[in-house]
């Protein structure tokens, strides 16, 4: 049976993801009120950035970056472009 969480991002009830994302609290902030559709919209998003930052995912301070923007992604105002990013055209 599918697990439903009310997801934080899309605010209506969803299946939730089948894991816990990362092994500290927000993981299981994650796990526990994301759905598996708004996980997907983050791993877009952090492909984009993962590559505007240029990020190094084999440093601390990359995951340290990429945790924040999770954060602000799913509880907060929501993850920001970097400055310089633009959209590619449509």
């Amino acid at each position: 049976m599918t697990r439903m969480v009310q997801c934080a991002k899309l605010g209506k009830e969803l299946p939730g993801i089948a894991y816990k994302p990362f092994d500290n609290e927000l993981g299981q902030r994650i796990f526990d009120s994301v759905s598996q559709e708004a996980w997907m919209m983050w791993v877009e998003h952090s492909k984009m950035i993962v590559n505007e930052y240029r990020l190094d995912l084999t440093s601390k301070k990359a995951h340290e970056v990429l945790l924040e923007q999770c954060e602000q992604f799913f509880f907060g105002e929501g993850a920001a472009p970097p400055p310089e990013y633009q959209a590619p055209p449509e």
